[in-house]
C-alpha cells in the first residue's frame, strides 16, 4: 500500500541521488512513511561505505521539491560473485518506499539504469511487498512478524500452553538476560564468532557492529543470555517506527542444551513491549525451514519477501544461498577451519556476500 498522494502527483517527477547534506529530509520521510524501516535510515549510506567499502547510491524522487519516494542502494564488489547493486545488502530487506506506483516504478527504472552505469553484474531489490515492476522475483525468503502488546503478560498468555511451558522450563535452567550496547560488544562478538563458524558463515569485523551501535545509540540494543557469568546466546536488534528488527543472533555450545533461545527471545519481546514497540520482525528465514517453525511458535506470522532481480547482461538470477550445492563444500570446509583463520579471513568474505 502506498502513502496517500495529492495534487502534487501531477507535477513532473525527478529522480536524483540524495546527497549527505539532504540526510535530514530523507530521514524525515522515513519517519513518516508507513512502509519505511530502520534499514531505510540515511545513516546506512556512510556505514556501508566506511565499514564495508561499498559505494552508496541512495535515490530520492521529488515532485515540486517534495520527496515522494526513496530507494537506498549499495554496490557490493566481490572477486567471487562480481558486482551487485543491492537494496539493502547484509540486512533483512530494503526496497523502495514511495507515495504512489508511478514513483516506485520510476525509482526502479533508475536503479536498472544505474546497475548498467556502475557495471554491476546483478541488481537485487529486497522488497517487503509485491511490486508492479516487470523483473524476475525470488520467493525463497520470508519475514516473521509478531504483533506486540503494551502489556507483556497479555502477550505471554497468548502463546500456546506448550510454548509457555517451554519458556518456563528454560527459565529454570538458571538463565538470565541483560541488555546493553557497547558494553556488551566484546561478549556479543566472541559468541557470534564461534556460532557463525559452526554454521559455516563468515562474520563481519567487530568494528562494523561497533559503528552501528555508535551511529544509532538510542535505536540499537545487544541482548546477552547468561548462565552465571557464562555467555550462552546473544542477539542484536534495531528499532525504528515502532518496529523491532531482529538483525543478528548466535548461540554458544550450550545454547541448545539449555534452551537459551526461549529465554532470550521472551526477554527481548518483553523488553520491546515495555519500550512501546508495536511489531517485532524476528528476522528473515528461508521458507519452510526450521528457523521459520521456531519463530512461528511465538505467534509470529510469515510475511513473504520479494527479491527482485535484474542482470544488465541478461544472465540468470544468482543463487547465493546455502541451498546451492556449490556452497555446501565451502560451508563444510569453513566449519573445519581453526578460529584464528576464520577470524582473519571472515570479514573479507562477509562484506563480499550481500
Amino acid at each position: 500500500m502506498h502513502a496517500k498522494t495529492d495534487s502534487l502527483s501531477l507535477a513532473p517527477l525527478q529522480i536524483e541521488v540524495c546527497e549527505p547534506a539532504e540526510a535530514g529530509d530523507w530521514n524525515a520521510y522515513v519517519a513518516a512513511h508507513p512502509e519505511a524501516s530502520f534499514y531505510h535510515r540515511y545513516e546506512w549510506h556512510a556505514l556501508n561505505r566506511e565499514q564495508l567499502r561499498n559505494e552508496s547510491h541512495f535515490l530520492v524522487a521529488r515532485r515540486d521539491g517534495r520527496i515522494t519516494g526513496i530507494l537506498p542502494l549499495s554496490l557490493v564488489s566481490s572477486p567471487w560473485f562480481g558486482r551487485t547493486l543491492c537494496s539493502m545488502p547484509y540486512v533483512n530487506y530494503g526496497g523502495a518506499c514511495a507515495d504512489d506506483a508511478e514513483t516506485e516504478d520510476a525509482l526502479t527504472r533508475r536503479a536498472v539504469e544505474l546497475a548498467t552505469s556502475v557495471r554491476a553484474k546483478h541488481l537485487e531489490i529486497r522488497a517487503r511487498r509485491p511490486s508492479g515492476v516487470d523483473l524476475p522475483v525470488s520467493l525463497r525468503k520470508v519475514s516473521l512478524t509478531l504483533t506486540l502488546n503494551a502489556d507483556p503478560e497479555v502477550l505471554f498468555k497468548g502463546f500456546a500452553s506448550k510454548h509457555r511451558t517451554n519458556i518456563r522450563r528454560a527459565e529454570k535452567n538458571g538463565l538470565t538476560v541483560r541488555a546493553g550496547g557497547l558494553d556488551l560488544l566484546d561478549t556479543f562478538y566472541a559468541v557470534m564468532e564461534r556460532s557463525w563458524q559452526n554454521l559455516g558463515t563468515p562474520l563481519y569485523r567487530k568494528q562494523y557492529f561497533k559503528a552501528i551501535l555508535e551511529t544509532f545509540p538510542a535505536d540499537t540494543r545487544i541482548f546477552l543470555c547468561e548462565k552465571g557469568t557464562e555467555p550462552i546466546a546473544v542477539a542484536f536488534n534495531g528499532y525504528g517506527n515502532g518496529v523491532v528488527e531482529g538483525m543478528w543472533a548466535g548461540g554458544g555450545p550450550r545454547a541448545r542444551e539449555l534452551s537459551a533461545n526461549y529465554v532470550l527471545y521472551w526477554e527481548m519481546m518483553r523488553d520491546s513491549c515495555l519500550r512501546g514497540s508495536t511489531l517485532f520482525h524476528l528476522g528473515r528465514s528461508t521458507a519452510d525451514s526450521g528457523a521459520e517453525d521456531f519463530k512461528k511458535k511465538w505467534n509470529a506470522e510469515s510475511e513473504q519477501l520479494y527479491w527482485y532481480h535484474h542482470s544488465p547482461d541478461g544472465g540468470p538470477m544468482p543463487e547465493l544461498n546455502v541451498a546451492n550445492p556449490k556452497f555446501k563444500l565451502a560451508i563444510a570446509a569453513w566449519q573445519r577451519l581453526p578460529l584464528w583463520v576464520t577470524r582473519r579471513v571472515g570479514p573479507v568474505l562477509a562484506r563480499s556476500i550481500p
